[in-house]
Protein backbone atom coordinates (compact mmCIF):
# COMPACT_ATOMS: atom_id res chain seq x y z
CA UNK A 1 0.00 0.00 0.00
CA UNK A 2 3.15 2.51 0.02
CA UNK A 3 4.12 2.64 -2.92
CA UNK A 4 0.39 3.14 -4.08
CA UNK A 5 0.02 5.64 -1.97
CA UNK A 6 3.20 7.38 -2.60
CA UNK A 7 1.77 7.24 -6.29
CA UNK A 8 -1.39 8.60 -5.33
CA UNK A 9 -0.32 11.24 -3.36
CA UNK A 10 2.41 12.54 -5.86
CA UNK A 11 0.09 12.58 -8.55
CA UNK A 12 -1.00 16.13 -9.68
CA UNK A 13 -5.43 16.69 -9.04
CA UNK A 14 -6.57 20.11 -7.85
CA UNK A 15 -10.38 19.93 -7.81
CA UNK A 16 -11.99 20.04 -10.84
CA UNK A 17 -9.01 18.48 -12.62
CA UNK A 18 -8.74 14.79 -11.12
CA UNK A 19 -8.15 13.00 -14.82
CA UNK A 20 -4.48 12.34 -14.02
CA UNK A 21 -5.74 10.81 -10.25
CA UNK A 22 -8.14 8.89 -11.97
CA UNK A 23 -6.35 7.00 -14.66
CA UNK A 24 -4.02 5.58 -11.95
CA UNK A 25 -6.89 4.78 -10.05
CA UNK A 26 -8.53 3.29 -13.05
CA UNK A 27 -5.21 1.00 -13.98
CA UNK A 28 -5.59 -0.77 -9.89
CA UNK A 29 -9.40 -1.19 -10.07
CA UNK A 30 -10.02 -2.36 -13.25
CA UNK A 31 -8.87 -6.44 -12.83
CA UNK A 32 -11.05 -6.24 -9.75
CA UNK A 33 -14.10 -4.61 -10.55
CA UNK A 34 -17.14 -6.29 -12.19
CA UNK A 35 -18.59 -2.84 -13.96
CA UNK A 36 -15.93 0.56 -14.01
CA UNK A 37 -17.80 4.13 -15.71
CA UNK A 38 -17.09 7.95 -15.25
CA UNK A 39 -20.19 9.67 -14.67
CA UNK A 40 -20.15 13.74 -15.95
CA UNK A 41 -18.63 14.84 -13.20
CA UNK A 42 -15.90 13.16 -13.60
CA UNK A 43 -16.34 10.51 -10.42
CA UNK A 44 -14.91 6.78 -11.01
CA UNK A 45 -17.89 4.20 -9.88
CA UNK A 46 -16.50 1.09 -9.62
CA UNK A 47 -19.03 -1.84 -9.11
CA UNK A 48 -18.81 -5.39 -7.25
CA UNK A 49 -21.63 -7.25 -7.70
CA UNK A 50 -22.85 -9.55 -4.86
CA UNK A 51 -22.42 -13.54 -5.04
CA UNK A 52 -25.38 -14.62 -7.08
CA UNK A 53 -26.64 -16.73 -3.66
CA UNK A 54 -26.94 -13.56 -2.12
CA UNK A 55 -30.66 -12.77 -0.73
CA UNK A 56 -31.64 -9.18 -0.76
CA UNK A 57 -28.36 -7.87 -0.86
CA UNK A 58 -27.96 -4.37 0.47
CA UNK A 59 -26.55 -1.62 -2.45
CA UNK A 60 -23.53 0.10 -0.61
CA UNK A 61 -21.84 3.12 -1.20
CA UNK A 62 -18.50 4.34 -0.37
CA UNK A 63 -16.92 7.22 -1.04
CA UNK A 64 -12.94 8.57 -1.24
CA UNK A 65 -12.25 11.79 -3.36
CA UNK A 66 -9.36 12.01 -5.62
CA UNK A 67 -8.89 16.41 -5.46
CA UNK A 68 -6.94 17.63 -3.58
CA UNK A 69 -6.67 21.90 -2.58
CA UNK A 70 -5.12 23.93 -4.90
CA UNK A 71 -4.94 27.56 -6.10
CA UNK A 72 -5.88 29.53 -9.69
CA UNK A 73 -4.52 32.58 -10.98
CA UNK A 74 -6.49 35.52 -10.49
CA UNK A 75 -4.67 38.60 -11.75
CA UNK A 76 -0.90 38.75 -13.65
CA UNK A 77 0.70 42.50 -13.08
CA UNK A 78 2.93 44.23 -14.97
CA UNK A 79 6.34 42.32 -13.98
CA UNK A 80 4.38 39.22 -14.08
CA UNK A 81 3.90 38.35 -10.70
CA UNK A 82 0.57 35.94 -10.60
CA UNK A 83 -2.16 36.99 -8.28
CA UNK A 84 -4.02 34.00 -7.21
CA UNK A 85 -7.36 33.02 -5.07
CA UNK A 86 -8.01 29.53 -3.45
CA UNK A 87 -9.40 26.52 -4.77
CA UNK A 88 -10.63 24.90 -1.58
CA UNK A 89 -9.52 25.20 2.12
CA UNK A 90 -5.89 26.73 1.03
CA UNK A 91 -4.50 28.22 4.67
CA UNK A 92 -2.12 31.43 4.07
CA UNK A 93 -0.23 29.90 7.05
CA UNK A 94 0.64 26.82 4.96
CA UNK A 95 0.95 28.76 1.54
CA UNK A 96 3.49 31.48 2.24
CA UNK A 97 6.73 29.87 0.81
CA UNK A 98 5.55 26.92 -0.43
CA UNK A 99 6.18 25.73 -4.35
CA UNK A 100 3.61 25.40 -6.66
CA UNK A 101 2.78 23.83 -10.28
CA UNK A 102 0.50 24.92 -12.67
CA UNK A 103 -1.92 22.19 -14.99
CA UNK A 104 0.51 23.67 -18.10
CA UNK A 105 4.14 22.53 -15.85
CA UNK A 106 5.17 25.69 -15.13
CA UNK A 107 6.22 26.11 -11.57
CA UNK A 108 6.41 29.25 -8.57
CA UNK A 109 6.78 29.74 -5.47
CA UNK A 110 4.44 31.67 -3.32
CA UNK A 111 5.81 35.00 -1.93
CA UNK A 112 4.60 37.82 -0.03
CA UNK A 113 4.31 41.51 -0.38
CA UNK A 114 5.91 43.27 2.34
CA UNK A 115 5.58 41.98 6.36
CA UNK A 116 5.12 45.81 8.02
CA UNK A 117 6.42 43.15 11.27
CA UNK A 118 7.70 40.53 11.04
CA UNK A 119 6.41 39.23 14.51
CA UNK A 120 3.13 39.20 12.65
CA UNK A 121 3.97 36.43 10.81
CA UNK A 122 3.38 32.76 12.56
CA UNK A 123 6.44 33.41 15.15
CA UNK A 124 9.03 30.36 14.88
CA UNK A 125 8.58 29.73 18.87
CA UNK A 126 5.23 28.75 18.67
CA UNK A 127 6.00 26.02 15.66
CA UNK A 128 7.62 22.57 16.26
CA UNK A 129 9.01 19.87 13.96
CA UNK A 130 7.39 16.27 14.39
CA UNK A 131 9.70 13.45 13.11
CA UNK A 132 7.61 10.78 14.41
CA UNK A 133 9.10 10.14 18.25
CA UNK A 134 6.88 9.21 21.19
CA UNK A 135 9.34 9.81 23.70
CA UNK A 136 12.41 12.52 23.82
CA UNK A 137 15.34 9.34 24.02
CA UNK A 138 13.79 7.84 20.58
CA UNK A 139 13.86 11.48 19.33
CA UNK A 140 16.73 11.23 15.65
CA UNK A 141 17.20 15.11 15.80
CA UNK A 142 19.79 16.45 18.04
CA UNK A 143 20.62 20.57 18.74
CA UNK A 144 22.55 21.67 15.79
CA UNK A 145 20.92 19.79 13.35
CA UNK A 146 19.67 21.33 10.23
CA UNK A 147 16.20 20.85 8.10
CA UNK A 148 14.77 22.35 5.08
CA UNK A 149 11.71 22.04 3.18
CA UNK A 150 10.52 19.23 1.31
CA UNK A 151 7.27 18.24 -0.59
CA UNK A 152 7.34 14.36 -2.00
CA UNK A 153 6.21 11.29 0.03
CA UNK A 154 8.66 10.29 2.71
CA UNK A 155 8.45 8.07 5.75
CA UNK A 156 9.18 8.19 8.89
CA UNK A 157 9.09 4.54 10.78
CA UNK A 158 5.13 4.32 10.51
CA UNK A 159 4.35 7.69 10.09
CA UNK A 160 4.12 8.74 6.18
CA UNK A 161 3.88 12.40 4.82
CA UNK A 162 3.20 13.85 1.87
CA UNK A 163 1.00 16.44 -0.01
CA UNK A 164 -2.92 15.40 -0.92
CA UNK A 165 -3.04 12.29 1.92
CA UNK A 166 -6.35 14.09 2.30
CA UNK A 167 -7.81 12.34 0.82
CA UNK A 168 -5.51 9.88 -1.55
CA UNK A 169 -4.90 7.74 2.19
CA UNK A 170 -8.34 6.97 1.93
CA UNK A 171 -8.25 6.47 -1.95
CA UNK A 172 -5.62 3.92 -1.20
CA UNK A 173 -8.00 2.68 1.73
CA UNK A 174 -10.97 1.85 -0.59
CA UNK A 175 -8.60 0.11 -3.79
CA UNK A 176 -6.82 -2.08 -0.71
CA UNK A 177 -10.10 -3.04 0.46
CA UNK A 178 -11.27 -3.82 -2.96
CA UNK A 179 -8.41 -6.09 -3.28
CA UNK A 180 -9.25 -7.85 -0.13
CA UNK A 181 -12.73 -8.33 -0.58
CA UNK A 182 -12.88 -12.04 -2.36
CA UNK A 183 -16.70 -12.15 -2.32
CA UNK A 184 -19.58 -10.26 -0.95
CA UNK A 185 -23.06 -10.79 0.12
CA UNK A 186 -23.87 -6.78 -0.68
CA UNK A 187 -24.04 -4.98 -3.92
CA UNK A 188 -21.17 -2.69 -3.17
CA UNK A 189 -20.14 0.91 -5.25
CA UNK A 190 -16.74 1.72 -4.99
CA UNK A 191 -17.05 5.83 -5.92
CA UNK A 192 -13.62 7.83 -6.06
CA UNK A 193 -15.47 11.13 -6.15
CA UNK A 194 -14.51 14.75 -7.92
CA UNK A 195 -14.72 18.48 -6.30
CA UNK A 196 -14.64 17.32 -2.58
CA UNK A 197 -12.54 20.26 -1.64
CA UNK A 198 -14.82 22.97 -2.86
CA UNK A 199 -18.02 21.51 -1.66
CA UNK A 200 -18.28 18.10 -2.03
CA UNK A 201 -20.15 18.21 -5.31
CA UNK A 202 -19.17 15.31 -6.61
CA UNK A 203 -20.01 12.85 -4.28
CA UNK A 204 -23.69 14.41 -4.91
CA UNK A 205 -23.84 13.69 -8.47
CA UNK A 206 -22.38 10.43 -8.12
CA UNK A 207 -24.95 9.25 -4.97
CA UNK A 208 -27.93 10.73 -7.36
CA UNK A 209 -26.42 8.16 -9.58
CA UNK A 210 -25.95 4.80 -7.46
CA UNK A 211 -29.37 5.83 -5.06
CA UNK A 212 -27.50 3.73 -2.68
CA UNK A 213 -28.82 2.11 0.61
CA UNK A 214 -26.31 2.49 3.09
CA UNK A 215 -23.63 5.15 2.64
CA UNK A 216 -20.22 5.70 3.84
CA UNK A 217 -17.63 8.35 3.46
CA UNK A 218 -13.96 7.79 3.70
CA UNK A 219 -11.94 10.59 4.28
CA UNK A 220 -9.00 11.95 6.74
CA UNK A 221 -9.66 13.34 9.90
CA UNK A 222 -8.01 16.28 12.40
CA UNK A 223 -6.43 15.20 15.20
CA UNK A 224 -5.92 16.10 19.32
CA UNK A 225 -2.53 14.92 19.22
CA UNK A 226 -0.24 17.67 18.76
CA UNK A 227 0.93 20.42 20.61
CA UNK A 228 -1.83 23.26 22.07
CA UNK A 229 -4.52 21.46 19.42
CA UNK A 230 -8.30 21.72 19.61
CA UNK A 231 -9.80 19.11 22.51
CA UNK A 232 -10.09 16.37 20.31
CA UNK A 233 -9.34 12.86 20.76
CA UNK A 234 -8.71 11.44 17.57
CA UNK A 235 -5.10 10.47 17.41
CA UNK A 236 -2.57 8.85 15.14
CA UNK A 237 -1.29 5.11 15.54
CA UNK A 238 -4.91 4.79 17.67
CA UNK A 239 -6.84 3.11 14.55
CA UNK A 240 -9.56 4.47 11.90
CA UNK A 241 -11.78 6.57 13.56
CA UNK A 242 -15.85 6.14 13.74
CA UNK A 243 -17.47 9.44 12.92
CA UNK A 244 -20.69 10.29 15.42
CA UNK A 245 -20.18 14.29 13.93
CA UNK A 246 -18.90 16.90 11.97
CA UNK A 247 -20.48 20.29 11.13
CA UNK A 248 -21.97 19.05 7.57
CA UNK A 249 -23.32 15.38 9.04
CA UNK A 250 -24.75 13.49 11.78
CA UNK A 251 -23.90 9.79 11.11
CA UNK A 252 -26.67 7.47 11.19
CA UNK A 253 -26.99 5.39 14.52
CA UNK A 254 -27.24 2.32 12.74
CA UNK A 255 -23.81 2.59 10.88
CA UNK A 256 -22.31 4.09 13.29
CA UNK A 257 -23.21 0.48 15.59
CA UNK A 258 -22.36 -1.86 12.59
CA UNK A 259 -18.83 0.02 12.56
CA UNK A 260 -17.96 -0.28 16.09
CA UNK A 261 -19.83 -3.97 16.61
CA UNK A 262 -17.74 -5.13 13.34
CA UNK A 263 -14.63 -3.49 15.18
CA UNK A 264 -14.95 -4.66 18.34
CA UNK A 265 -15.98 -8.47 16.94
CA UNK A 266 -12.84 -8.60 14.92
CA UNK A 267 -10.81 -6.88 17.76
CA UNK A 268 -9.73 -4.04 15.06
CA UNK A 269 -8.55 -0.90 17.09
CA UNK A 270 -11.19 2.06 16.33
CA UNK A 271 -11.64 5.32 18.12
CA UNK A 272 -14.84 7.62 18.31
CA UNK A 273 -14.54 10.98 16.06
CA UNK A 274 -16.57 14.59 16.92
CA UNK A 275 -15.03 16.62 14.24
CA UNK A 276 -15.32 20.24 15.31
CA UNK A 277 -14.55 21.41 11.68
CA UNK A 278 -14.91 20.40 8.20
CA UNK A 279 -17.09 17.94 6.31
CA UNK A 280 -16.87 14.94 3.78
CA UNK A 281 -18.70 13.44 1.41
CA UNK A 282 -21.17 11.76 3.63
CA UNK A 283 -22.86 14.92 3.71
CA UNK A 284 -24.49 15.13 0.13
CA UNK A 285 -24.78 11.38 0.22
CA UNK A 286 -26.62 11.46 3.15
CA UNK A 287 -29.57 13.91 1.77
CA UNK A 288 -29.22 12.50 -1.91
CA UNK A 289 -32.51 11.95 -3.58
CA UNK A 290 -34.99 10.87 -0.56
CA UNK A 291 -32.15 10.21 2.07
CA UNK A 292 -29.32 7.62 2.89
CA UNK A 293 -28.65 6.25 6.19
CA UNK A 294 -24.65 7.01 6.19
CA UNK A 295 -21.68 7.36 8.44
CA UNK A 296 -17.85 8.00 7.41
CA UNK A 297 -14.66 5.98 8.46
CA UNK A 298 -12.15 8.45 9.28
CA UNK A 299 -8.45 8.39 8.69
CA UNK A 300 -6.06 10.64 11.15
CA UNK A 301 -4.30 13.08 9.93
CA UNK A 302 -2.07 15.84 10.69
CA UNK A 303 -1.50 19.07 9.50
CA UNK A 304 -4.76 18.95 6.91
CA UNK A 305 -4.43 21.09 3.95
CA UNK A 306 -0.86 21.63 4.22
CA UNK A 307 1.48 20.68 1.98
CA UNK A 308 2.84 17.74 4.63
CA UNK A 309 -0.19 15.83 5.89
CA UNK A 310 0.55 13.01 8.26
CA UNK A 311 -1.16 9.73 8.69
CA UNK A 312 -0.15 6.30 10.23
CA UNK A 313 0.60 3.22 8.54
CA UNK A 314 -1.03 0.91 11.03
CA UNK A 315 -4.56 3.60 10.93
CA UNK A 316 -4.55 2.48 7.05
CA UNK A 317 -3.96 -0.60 7.48
CA UNK A 318 -7.07 -1.59 10.30
CA UNK A 319 -9.25 0.62 8.01
CA UNK A 320 -8.61 -1.82 4.87
CA UNK A 321 -9.39 -4.53 7.73
CA UNK A 322 -12.29 -3.09 9.07
CA UNK A 323 -13.93 -2.25 5.80
CA UNK A 324 -13.27 -5.60 4.90
CA UNK A 325 -14.64 -7.51 7.75
CA UNK A 326 -18.11 -5.39 7.63
CA UNK A 327 -18.31 -5.67 3.81
CA UNK A 328 -17.77 -9.08 3.94
CA UNK A 329 -21.10 -10.02 5.58
CA UNK A 330 -24.65 -9.17 5.25
CA UNK A 331 -25.76 -6.30 6.66
CA UNK A 332 -28.81 -7.10 9.05
CA UNK A 333 -30.24 -3.59 9.32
Amino acid sequence: MKQLLKALTETFGPSGHEGEVRKLILKEVKPLADEVRVDALGNLIVHKKPAANSKNPKRIMLAAHMDEIGVIASHIDKKGFVRFTNVGGTFGKYTLGARVRFMNGVTGVVGYDRMEQVDNALPINKMYIDVGATKKEDCPVKVGDFAAFERTYMEMGDRLVAKSMDDRSGVAVLIETLRAIKSTPNDLYFVFTTQEEVGTRGAGAAAYGVDPEIGIAVDVTATGDTPASLKMVMELGKGPCVKFRDPGMLSDPRVVDWMITTAEKAKIPYQREVLLMGTTDGREIQISRAGVMTGALSIPCRYVHSASEMVDYNDLKNSVKLLTAMLSKAVSF
